[in-house]
């Protein structure tokens, strides 16, 4: 099972909790996909991250490649050092063959897969969508209760990736699987709802297994980097879910990016007390996806 967060060691870790890596003249895109991002292949980051000091990454496995993991497969394969990476993965919730799908890969990949990706990033009063793509499936089809069960089963997290209108349907899901880890992709893009949406955001910090990520924050803001104008958010949220419970994502894959990463993470916890500044750079992440 994915284990609670706990202290760092002695030498604090800094754990990237959220990357795409593409590479899609050697892995095409998924025919449905979403979007068709230029490449950020394995071998540069592979660099920048070593020289980053980047000592273990969760590697998202990104919509352009749908339910087609070869690419991720791949970077587990030629990881540099070993047991660099660990991965979300991408099935439809809605189809039947997801839990027996999500077995195969988990059993193939052991203690690789660490969650199932879930979007829901149709709007208010936009319709929920059966076929296609896999996003804007409907929270509350018994099918997608079927999928977090088997997630839960083998031991995964569900990582939601939302629009914060849908919090009240995560948290009702939260609440039924408590024990099992759900994490909110880029802090429930809380900006880009309304003060009422951001609230329920914030109110599944009530359930004691529900883990904010700290990454997009340009999502929640009107400002350019460092978003001073998302702090308020941010600090709330800290203060809701404690350091114990937020994750790091999104340093970057070069060093400007990664350089810009750690200024806004400065600018939001530059004030925390060494300890909980560690927590959230990498010792939660490196706890609950079993790095340590």
């Amino acid at each position: 099972m994915l284990a609670a967060p706990a202290l760092a060691g002695a030498e604090p870790l800094t754990v990237d909790a959220h990357i795409h890596l593409f590479e899609p003249a050697r892995f095409p895109y998924h025919s449905k996909a979403v979007y068709r991002p230029a490449a950020s292949p394995l071998d540069p980051y592979l660099k920048f991250a070593r020289s980053a000091g980047i000592a273990h990454v969760v590697i998202v496995h990104p919509e352009p490649y749908q339910d087609d993991h070869r690419y991720l497969e791949y970077c587990f394969e030629h990881e540099s050092p070993r047991g660099l990476f660990k991965g979300t993965c991408l099935f439809d919730p809605l189809d039947s063959a997801t839990p027996q799908r999500l077995a195969d890969l988990v059993k193939k990949w052991p203690d690789r897969i660490v969650a199932l990706r879930v979007h829901a990033m149709n709007p208010p009063g936009a319709p929920f969508e059966k076929t296609g793509p896999i996003e804007n499936r409907d929270l509350g089809d018994p099918a997608m209760t079927r999928a977090w069960a088997a997630a839960a089963k083998l031991g995964l997290a569900v990582q939601m990736h939302f629009l914060p209108h849908h919090a009240p349907a995560i948290g009702k899901l939260a609440a039924e699987f408590r024990d099992m880890p759900v994490i909110l992709d880029h802090m429930g893009r809380a900006g880009q709802g309304s003060a009422a949406d951001a609230e329920e955001v914030l109110r599944l910090a009530k359930l004691p297994r529900v883990f904010f990520k700290f990454s997009g924050v340009g999502y929640s803001s009107k400002q350019k980097a460092p978003y001073a104008d998302a702090k308020p958010f941010v600090r709330r949220a800290l203060a809701e879910f404690g350091a114990d419970r937020i994750l790091w994502g999104g340093l970057g894959h070069n060093a400007k990016e990664n350089q810009d990463a750690r200024a806004v993470f400065d600018a939001m916890f530059g004030d925390l007390r060494p300890a909980d500044a560690a927590k959230i750079r990498g010792a939660n992440a490196a706890r609950l996806f079993r790095w340590a």
